[in-house]
C-alpha cells in the first residue's frame, strides 16, 4: 500500500495541552498515569495494551486481548510463531483498525519460557511507522 502524498491530521494533536488517553506503564510523575497527547502515541498504548491483555480481563468488553500469555503454558515450539503472528494481525484489525501490521517479529526463548514480540506498524492516517516490542518472561 503506497504512503498517503497529503497527510490528515487528527484536529486534537493540534491542541498540546489536552490529554487523549493513558500511556502504559502505569505509572506516572505526578500521579499514577502518565497521559498521552498525540493520537499516534494512543494507538501505540492500545498496541502494547491489547497484546498485553488476555480475553475476559477487560470489563465490559470480554473479547478484547489476544491471550498470549496463555501460549507459554503450551510449551515453546516454532509452530506457535504463525499462531502469535496471525493472533496479533486479527486482533489489531478488529480492535485497532488505525494501524496496518508491516511486520511481526517473534522470538522464542526456550530455555527461559519467554517470548519476545516485536509489531512494526504504520499508521494509516499519516502513513508514519513505529515499532512496539513487547517480552513475555
Amino acid at each position: 500500500m503506497p504512503i498517503p502524498t497529503t497527510v490528515r491530521v487528527n484536529p486534537l494533536d493540534l491542541r498540546k495541552n489536552i490529554a487523549i488517553g493513558v500511556s502504559l506503564p502505569f505509572n506516572g510523575p505526578s500521579g499514577p498515569f502518565n497521559s498521552t497527547y498525540s493520537t499516534a502515541d494512543q494507538i501505540k498504548s492500545n498496541l502494547i495494551n491489547l497484546i498485553l491483555t488476555n480475553k475476559g480481563e477487560r470489563i465490559f468488553n470480554p473479547e478484547f486481548g489476544l491471550g498470549l500469555r496463555n501460549i507459554l503454558f503450551e510449551g515453546l515450539t516454532d509452530d506457535i510463531i504463525p499462531i502469535i503472528q496471525d493472533l496479533i494481525v486479527t486482533g489489531t484489525n478488529m480492535f485497532i483498525p488505525e494501524i496496518i501490521i508491516t511486520e511481526t517479529i517473534v522470538n522464542l526463548n526456550k530455555d527461559n519460557n519467554s517470548i519476545s514480540i516485536t509489531v512494526n506498524y504504520r499508521l494509516r492516517i499519516s502513513g508514519t511507522s513505529d515499532q512496539i516490542t513487547v517480552q513475555f518472561i
